[in-house]
């Protein structure tokens, strides 16, 4: 596939790292030329320095047999003039646009054809508000993701010593789960190598441990694994930007947050717009300031300001400080890796988190959502079965039928994903759900428009199950 990508900052260049290795044809656009040199002398892609929004410039990219364009500079402006043009002047088939305001992510005009042309627009920072919400509401997750519209989760967890399942075979899982839950291990990883899960597979003090399941059967799935904390209550959020302040307005009603904001006038903007978040003026490392607003009774303390020293210091400092859990935005890999496990619980690379939404653009087949894992090591795919026994090789076959592709494991099906269900509780309908989660035993058979997600622990084996579900005419 030939894909122009405009804007080589943190997201841009992430793109850029998951797509050559896929051997796609890439293009990267940036007016900083120091930039683009750094990244050609990184990857094997192509460069050209210019203003991304104009003709000449797209041009010069390739954009007359282009298959994709991907706009994520730091400008809405650019990204969306740059998607009118690709499409108006070069019939670019597909577009994609970074947007932080909301005034253009609320308006399905504004991005029709007849208008900015975007295909697909991605907002990173709701992507990341989202990402950290759900481990708010999970305080023992390492990470928390949704597939098939939130009915299925998929949850990273550290197994601990005297855990039920630990020392024992993965295959005791289900005799310790009451009622009608049930889940799949699909993957674990032991001193960072990934060990490809059987039912015989001994799970380990100390494994980072992949678990797929309903989303209603999270949390007792979680009892399983480790020992659970205390819920949060409390949270403290470091740096009131476009995260932080997104962040805080979606816990705050939820929970009881204080945010910590260096500028004066930055935090007379998030006070007037928060509800019953308390805002101080100070600094994110200052230790007093810290101590003074007791952050040893935290349960959560958020360091989500756009420096990534900041933000390992703040968050060490609360933790050495008696913060029960710590988290950190990291843009520099090498430092997100360096950190966590030690003083910062978790570190969130924020390029590596917004990435899997664009992925799911590039990906063969019908695909319907893509979460990059382990900072782009390892990937999760949501996709859609179709054709018949004729023209499909999964279609109508059990699991254990189909062919072996090591590193892969299919773990969860939603079968009748266009159909819902009531929730009742007490006579009350209380929510509506979607489609029937099945558990990927071996003897499940895969039918037509099935979403099945596929866990595969090192990305070279993507695009073997792209083709496996992808549908041919000439199969018999």
């Amino acid at each position: 596939m030939k894909i122009i990508i405009l804007g080589a900052g943190q997201v841009g260049a992430s793109v850029a790292e998951s797509l050559v290795s896929e051997d796609n044809d890439i293009t990267i656009v940036d007016s900083d030329r120091e930039r683009l040199q750094y990244l050609q002398d990184r990857l094997d892609l192509r460069t050209v320095t210019g203003n991304a929004a104009y003709p000449s410039t797209l041009r010069d990219a390739g954009a007359e047999d282009a298959d994709l364009l991907i706009a994520v500079t730091q400008s809405d402006q650019t990204n969306l003039v740059a998607c009118k043009v690709a499409y108006s002047v070069f019939n670019v088939p597909t577009r994609i646009a970074r947007l932080r305001s909301t005034d253009f992510l609320e308006s399905e005009t504004l991005l029709a054809p007849e208008n900015f042309a975007v295909d697909y627009a991605l907002c990173p920072e709701q992507v990341i508000t989202d990402y950290i919400t759900k481990l708010a509401e999970f305080p023992e997750a390492l990470q928390v993701l949704s597939f098939a519209k939130g009915r299925v989760a998929l949850v990273a967890v550290r197994a601990y010593a005297g855990g039920l399942l630990v020392d024992r075979p993965i295959k005791e899982m289900r005799e310790h789960l009451t009622g009608n839950a049930d889940a799949r291990i699909a993957a674990i990883f032991r001193r960072d190598r990934p060990i490809p899960p059987t039912g015989d597979t001994l799970i380990e003090d100390g494994d980072e441990v992949f678990v797929l399941a309903a989303d209603e059967h999270i949390r007792r799935i979680l009892r399983e694994m480790r020992r659970m904390l205390h819920p949060v209550e409390r949270i403290m959020i470091a740096g009131g930007g476009n995260i932080g302040l997104r962040v805080a307005q979606a816990l705050e009603g939820k929970y009881e947050v204080k945010i910590i904001e260096g500028s004066r006038a930055r935090a007379e903007v998030i006070a007037n717009t928060l509800q019953s978040t308390l805002v101080l003026r100070g600094d994110v490392t200052d230790e007093e300031l810290l101590q003074q607003e007791a952050i040893d009774e935290m349960d959560l303390f958020l360091a989500l300001t756009n420096d990534d020293e900041n933000n390992i210091m703040a968050a060490s400092l609360a933790k050495r400080l008696g913060c029960k859990r710590v988290v950190a935005l990291i843009n520099r890999r090498a430092y997100a890796e360096l950190v966590q496990g030690g003083p910062i619980d978790i570190a969130i690379s924020p390029a590596q988190v917004s990435i899997g939404a664009l992925l799911a653009h590039v990906r063969h087949g019908d695909v319907a959502q893509v979460h990059s894992l382990r900072r782009g090591a390892a990937e999760a795919l949501e996709l859609v079965v179709h054709g018949d026994r004729t023209s499909s090789k999964v279609v109508g076959r059990r699991i254990d039928e189909l062919p072996v592709i090591h590193g892969a494991t299919l773990a969860v099906i939603v079968r009748d994903f266009d159909k819902s269900e009531d929730i009742r509780y007490q006579g009350m309908v209380m929510q509506k759900r979607m489609g029937h989660v099945v558990i990927a035993h071996k003897d499940e058979v895969i039918q037509a428009n099935d979403h099945v997600i596929v866990f595969c622990l090192n990305k070279k084996v993507v695009k073997k199950v792209e083709t496996l579900f992808q549908v041919s005419v000439g199969f018999l």
